[in-house]
């Protein structure tokens, strides 16, 4: 272990190198030799005052938010001995677990290959990337033929995986005992329980206004509403990364959503940032991918048959295919248990990114941002920052492994008639739960209550809440859970998550139950 000011000065030392290379240090450079030719700024104090007509122009600020921004993302660093793939999964079993099932994936890739003759990846003709240029935004109007392209996985196959997980240094016996657990996951993580989540969670406390309950019609605006909203605008004045993330756990008022989650993931819009995304917008009218395929069909199977975000086709098109040809995302990998598969595009390097993975949750932010430059930095950010991590196996607090063993522990220990129940039926609570752990809750909740699950996502930089709100979902249904009697019964009784509401399911579970 790091003794706490080793590990303090290697952060630092992580962070000037990262942040050397940005555009905001030449940002910082330039603005620091303007300041030069200003009369206040005198040889004999030049150092303070610089800092001084840095603080005041707000540069200081951005520099704050950019710093934040890297302590939110990336992990505390290892022992200097630790070699690179600890700091992406430290358990070796894991890592043979996730490399076996890239594999899997990256096989089902090859084989649908072989069997339609199509490249991983090849040149467009001059005439299809003129015809692809003229209609970027209605593509959602275009009906490929994509029978012959099949899922390269479903929930259930990646479910499986988890369920095989087993750490060969720890004994477990296949009959249950009170040794082992009796859920699916038969992994020993260190999750939270109840006290310790309501300890991380505590603004969401019964105490505490939050928008998602106290914003109903019911309640007068003036007893919290109108102050909330005023305390963001303030916080959005004061331009504050900290501040924004700290405020969003009781909600983001609808007007100033989109600035605050803009602010907090720092991300700005500059016109080097349009520039980047017109550029990998070139590569996608220039060069065309197997994984495009891919995203037609998966957005033709999702989002064009759902009522919300139908409208939002031809966005999730550009966005997702952009994504798929971005190499800024490979920096990821660095603390990801992932590795990125690559393809040659005649002879230049290429890549088949995550979009081959699992459909990634850009749908719901196309309520809140309208220009497709900043909807896809946004997008990827939130990628990156914390969905990667529902569709890699990993031990991280936030991975898709510990939420699964979280969510059946929650259940196990305040609702054990009821897991027992369904665990005796052939219903395990997890094969239903999955999917809306493994996509967010996107498309399964109504587009306000998600965007209220995902203020406190960004507020809290977990996915944690994930789990406790797949468990507050049972504990709601429990009383005709308990009548069921098949998994399809089960099933049925979940089946319409779209009338709930999603804070005071969080606050029941958490903070109105008896433990």
């Amino acid at each position: 272990m790091l003794d706490p000011e080793s590990g303090l000065s290697l952060t630092i030392a992580r962070i000037v190198q990262r942040l050397k290379g940005s555009s905001l240090h030449s940002q910082l450079e330039r603005q620091a030799r303007v300041s030069l030719h200003k009369p206040e700024i005198k040889l004999e104090s030049l150092k303070e005052d610089i800092k001084d007509f840095l603080k005041t122009s707000g540069w200081e600020k951005k520099l704050q938010n950019a710093v934040y921004s890297e302590l939110n993302v990336f992990p505390s660093p290892c022992h200097p001995a630790a070699p690179p793939e600890h700091m992406k999964e430290p358990l070796a079993y894991m890592r043979k677990a996730q490399g076996s099932w890239e594999k899997r994936i990256l096989k089902s890739l090859n084989s649908m290959c072989t069997e339609l003759s199509i490249p991983l990846a090849q040149k467009r003709p001059v005439s299809e990337q003129k015809e692809l240029l003229n209609k970027w935004n209605e593509m959602g109007t275009d009906e490929p033929d994509l029978s012959l392209f099949r899922p390269v996985y479903a929930p259930k196959d990646f479910l499986e995986v988890l369920m095989n997980l087993r750490n060969p240094n720890y004994e477990n016996g296949e009959q249950p005992s009170f040794r082992n657990h009796l859920g699916l996951i038969q992994v020993p993580l260190k999750v939270k329980d109840i006290p310790e989540l309501k300890e991380d969670f505590s603004e969401l406390g019964l105490n505490i206004g939050q928008l998602g309950i106290d914003d109903s019609a019911q309640v007068p605006p003036e007893f919290f509403e109108n102050e909330h909203v005023r305390v963001g605008q303030k916080v959005l004045a004061e331009q504050d990364s900290a501040a924004a993330q700290q405020y969003v756990r009781q909600g983001c008022p609808t007007a100033l959503r989109a600035d605050l989650w803009a602010l907090i993931l720092n991300i700005s819009n500059q016109p080097e940032d349009i520039l980047y995304y017109e550029q990998l917008k070139s590569n996608v009218i220039q060069h065309d991918l197997l994984v495009d395929s891919l995203i037609y069909k998966d957005v033709k199977l999702t989002a064009s048959n759902d009522d919300y975000y139908f409208v939002f086709e031809d966005y999730l098109y550009q966005v997702l295919l952009c994504f798929s040809r971005d190499t800024s995302v490979l920096e990821h990998f660095t603390y990801s248990s992932a590795t990125p598969p690559k393809s040659y595009i005649r002879g230049k390097l290429g890549m088949e990114e995550y979009a081959v993975f699992y459909p990634p949750n850009v749908a719901p932010l196309c309520f809140l941002y309208h220009e497709p430059s900043k909807l896809y930095q946004i997008f990827r950010e939130m990628y990156v920052r914390f969905f990667f991590r529902l569709h890699s196996i990993s031990s991280h607090p936030s991975g898709i492994v510990s939420l699964c063993l979280l969510f059946e522990t929650l259940l196990q220990t305040h609702l054990p008639q009821l897991f027992y129940h369904l665990r005796e039926i052939g219903a395990q609570p997890l094969r239903i739960s999955f999917k809306w752990m493994v996509r967010a809750f996107s498309g399964y909740l109504a587009t306000d209550q998600l965007l209220l699950l995902w203020d406190r996502i960004l507020g809290y930089n977990s996915l944690e809440i994930l789990a406790v709100l797949a468990a507050a979902v049972f504990a709601f249904r429990a009383v005709n859970l308990m009548e069921v009697t098949s998994l399809a019964a089960a099933e049925a009784v979940l089946a319409d998550l779209s009338t709930l509401k999603v804070m005071p399911l969080l606050q029941i579970f958490l903070f109105a139950t008896v433990t």
